[in-house]
């Protein structure tokens, strides 16, 4: 915690010197240009490789101009969508990841504590199993839905009683929401085979099967909880030194506490109503991003926003490749490569410094 207190004050610059800051500012930024540049390269990939194999040439001639060849509608169709919901799920659940363990202080924080993933699991179990729904179209709104009022449910609880709402009482009211909701939805899926198989395809997680239609119904809360996790950084680094000392340092503690909440709800929820619950990413990639730029979550939470979904569109173009012609969904790429990458991190001491 010291340390972490040293860095962020070190970020606000009043330790270092002129040039050591200036330094910093340069590496980091160049670190950032760098990551979007790699982001960029993994987008390329993913518009390019795929079951059907197009020749590069090809395949960048009909992404400028499509002339409705069976290429142009593979790529324009099938790609560019599934590429553009991995980028705004990838960047959804690294910003609410970083947002989760900043708020509660807290290296094993990851957005499914406060009962969102699993509102929107229950809320699709309800849609299949009672209304009928299927198809992703139709799950996406009630996953959605289920998102949001899970997090509300979780707000109220956590917020009853005569003590302030702190991100302790948040992630017991979540837990046990979670609980609750995991009973239910189990309860549904073993009485009703037929559910649990159409349940099990979504519950996966995968970017499979996403057209434009989903990209742009998710788009406007993806892009505006973005704006909102971002424009959280300098309250959450008063925030991380302490309440007393975030006060006088001008922090609304209260204010930043309920906007990260709505931030984290309003990201989570998106994305997993659009590609499904997705694990690792939220819980590891602001572990990476805090080993390469420190505890300023003035670059912590750019750097998680563009790590992340280089990651996630890295593990679909590997589920694509590694058992073609069928497909592994990413949620299960992600879980695999996930758990010995964090493990490596576990290891090393940087990640205690939260």
């Amino acid at each position: 915690m010291e340390i972490h207190m040293v860095q962020v004050l070190g970020a606000r610059g009043s330790t270092p010197p002129r040039p050591a800051r200036l330094r910093g500012l340069t590496s980091r930024a160049g670190g950032l240009l760098l990551a979007l540049a790699a982001l960029a390269l993994v987008c390329l990939l993913s518009v390019w490789l795929g079951l059907k194999s197009i020749p590069f040439a090809d395949t960048w001639s009909v992404l400028w101009h499509n002339d409705s060849s069976a290429e142009a509608v593979i790529v324009h169709e099938l790609r560019i969508p599934r590429t553009l919901l991995g980028l705004l799920v990838g960047a959804a659940l690294g910003l609410s990841g970083a947002l989760m363990q900043a708020l509660s202080r807290n290296a094993l924080a990851e957005p499914g504590l406060l009962g969102v993933t699993m509102g929107a699991s229950s809320a699709v179990v309800i849609g299949i199993a009672f209304l009928g729904v299927s198809g992703t179209s139709g799950s996406v709104w009630l996953a959605f839905a289920g998102a949001a009022f899970a997090s509300v449910v979780v707000y109220v609880l956590g917020s009853t009683g005569r003590a302030a709402v702190t991100p302790d009482r948040l992630i017991m009211a979540g837990a046990a929401i979670t609980a609750v909701l995991l009973a239910f939805n189990s309860a549904v899926l073993l009485l009703d085979p037929g559910a649990f198989n159409q349940y099990r395809f979504w519950h996966v997680g995968s970017l499979a099967g996403r057209h434009m239609d989903v990209v742009t119904a998710v788009a406007p809360f993806l892009l505006g909880g973005t704006l909102l996790a971002l424009g959280l950084a300098r309250p959450l680094n008063g925030l991380a030194l302490g309440e007393e000392t975030g006060r006088a340092l001008g922090v609304h503690i209260g204010r930043t506490r309920w906007l990260g909440a709505l931030a984290i709800t309003v990201l989570c929820g998106a994305a997993t109503a659009a590609a499904g619950p997705i694990g690792f990413l939220g819980l590891a990639v602001p572990h990476i991003a805090r080993l390469l730029v420190g505890a300023d979550q003035r670059w912590v939470l750019p750097y998680s926003a563009v790590l992340a979904p280089m990651l996630l569109l890295g593990a679909d173009i590997l589920g694509r490749l590694l058992v073609a012609p069928a497909e592994l969904a990413v949620g299960i790429v992600t879980a695999v490569l996930g758990a010995p990458v964090f493990l490596a991190l576990c290891r090393r001491r940087k990640l205690v410094h939260s």
